[in-house]
């Protein structure tokens, strides 16, 4: 009776991990996605309603998910408070610190932080030019990613499931 709930918490937990990691894989082209759309609208934003960046960052973050919306949140809380920090130094910060809860990838990474280097440092157009080119090359990368999700997401899944059972039967 021990070895058979053994077994079954094996394969519950196998198969667990494969969904996760397949769930991982599911995220990346959305999580890229919605940066694309945010971009877009932060374009919008400070193309045409001139809006100050602090404030077009929380009117963004109001749109996405979790956890895009707590990311550009703090990026304009922490521009709204004093202390005198540039904006690429505030970006960069909130951006390093809070990767990890992301599931994108070092490219997305990149042309992120690349962003936040432009903004609110140079001229309005200069800053529309960066952000069609950071939307440009995020498009790139949801593609890739989505390419990739194809590939590997089933076979997570069935990687774990599988695993976990052969695990099971060389226990037995």
């Amino acid at each position: 009776m021990i070895k058979l709930v053994g077994a079954l918490l094996v394969l519950l937990a196998g198969t667990l991990i494969g969904f996760l990691e397949a769930a991982r894989y599911a995220s990346r082209p959305r999580q890229i996605r919605q940066m694309i759309h945010a971009l877009q609208r932060l374009e919008t934003e400070i193309g045409y309603g001139q809006t100050p960046l602090p404030e077009a960052l929380a009117r963004l973050s109001g749109g996405l998910y979790a956890p895009l919306d707590g990311l550009l949140a703090e990026a304009a809380e922490r521009l709204r408070a004093p202390g005198g920090k540039m904006v690429s130094q505030i970006w960069e910060e909130v951006w390093s610190g809070g990767w990890d809860r992301t599931d994108m990838k070092a490219p997305e990474r990149e042309t992120i932080l690349r962003l936040g280097s432009t903004l609110g440092s140079s001229e309005r157009a200069d800053q529309l030019k960066h952000i069609r080119l950071a939307i440009q090359q995020l498009q790139a990368e949801e593609a890739a990613a989505r390419e990739e999700q194809m590939r590997f997401e089933k076979m997570c899944r069935s990687l774990g499931a599988l695993g976990a059972a052969l695990v099971v039967i060389v226990l037995l």
